[in-house]
C-alpha cells in the first residue's frame, strides 16, 4: 500500500515576494569642526503613508555606558522617540547598536531578518534621524516602494548632522 502526502504552504503574496528582498542603508556621518564633538545617536525606521512607524531598523547609541545609561539620551532623537522609542525596551535585539564614527556607514536589512518580511506591499518612507550632544538634530526622509520590483537606489541629503542617505533596494 502506497501512502501519498501532500503539503500545501500558503503565504501572503507580499510576504513571499519580500522574503528575498533586501534593504541596505548607506549614510554619511559628517566630521564637524566643533570644539566638543560627540558621536550622534541615530535612529532609522520605516513609516507607512499615515506616518506610523511600521519597522524600527536601527537605533545607534552609546551601548557601553554603565547600567544602560546611554538610553537616557535616546529621547533627544525626538521624532523617533515620540513615534516609537518611548514604547520599546532597549536594547532591541537586532536593532540597537553602538554609535558610529564620522564617515560613510553601511547597514543591511535582509527582508527575512528585519520586520520587512511582514510588510504589505506599498509606499513607505525611510526616516533617518540624528541627534548629537552639544550639537544639532536632523532627520532625512527617503520615500520608497516595498517590496522592490527591481534593484534601485533612492536617496536624500542632510545639511548638518547627516550627509548623504542612500537606500539600496534589491528584490
Amino acid at each position: 500500500m502506497k501512502l501519498r502526502y501532500s503539503i500545501a504552504l500558503s503565504l501572503p503574496l507580499a510576504s513571499a515576494s519580500a522574503m528575498g528582498a533586501e534593504l541596505a542603508l548607506k549614510l554619511e556621518v559628517p566630521q564637524l569642526n566643533v570644539a566638543e564633538y560627540h558621536r550622534p545617536y541615530i535612529a532609522a525606521w520605516l513609516e507607512n503613508a499615515d506616518q506610523k512607524v511600521v519597522a524600527n531598523l536601527a537605533v545607534l547609541y552609546d551601548v557601553k555606558k554603565k547600567d544602560n545609561a546611554g538610553t537616557k539620551w535616546l529621547k533627544d532623537v525626538r521624532q523617533w522617540w515620540r513615534k516609537s522609542g518611548r514604547d520599546v525596551e532597549m536594547p532591541m535585539d537586532g536593532v540597537s547598536g553602538a554609535t558610529r564614527a564620522p564617515g560613510e556607514q553601511s547597514l543591511t536589512f535582509p527582508g527575512a531578518k528585519a520586520a520587512l518580511d511582514k510588510l504589505p506591499a506599498g509606499q513607505y518612507t525611510l526616516v533617518v534621524e540624528a541627534a548629537r550632544e552639544a550639537g544639532g538634530r536632523e532627520a532625512v526622509k527617503v520615500p520608497l516602494q516595498w517590496p522592490p520590483k527591481s534593484a534601485q537606489n533612492v536617496s536624500g541629503q542632510g545639511k548638518e548632522e547627516l550627509g548623504a542617505v542612500v537606500v539600496q533596494l534589491k528584490p
